[in-house]
């Protein structure tokens, strides 16, 4: 029998510090767009379908950054 392969990141560990600056910066631009779209525009021209996208993308980029974060700091989830 073949030993077992470990388990590895499909992601260089170099890589964690900037794949978090990069997904929580665009994350927070995402979410600032959110903001500022709920903000000005009036309740007779919103789109259900804009702010779930929005606030989809932006969940997911922030959701990945917090992860990165974690991982580059040590924290293993």
């Amino acid at each position: 029998m073949k030993a077992p392969k470990p388990i590895t990141s499909p992601v260089p560990e170099a890589w964690y510090p900037t794949l978090s600056v990069i997904m929580l910066a665009i994350g927070l631009v995402v979410t600032a767009s959110f903001f500022i779209y709920e903000a000005t525009s009036s309740r007779r021209n919103r789109s259900l379908a804009k702010e779930l996208t929005t606030g989809a993308v932006a969940s997911v980029f922030l959701g990945f950054g917090s992860l990165f974060v974690l991982l580059s700091s040590g924290v293993y989830v």
